[in-house]
């Protein structure tokens, strides 16, 4: 995989998180802890991508 299919790779599923946490709030009750694991797994895409960027 190159690096363009690696970072493309990365921003597709951070915009998958991101709808994900969007759709889990729009819930009546939306599930905090669903949430607060998703923002993580999303935070960690960005920081590997600023890694990337780094390099």
């Amino acid at each position: 995989m190159s690096l363009d299919e690696r970072i493309q790779s990365l921003k597709d599923k951070h915009a998958a998180l991101e709808a994900a946490i969007a759709e889990e709030e729009s819930h009546p009750q939306p599930d905090d802890i669903e949430i607060h694991k998703l923002k993580k797994q999303k935070l960690m895409i960005k920081d590997e991508l600023a890694n990337i960027g780094a390099d």
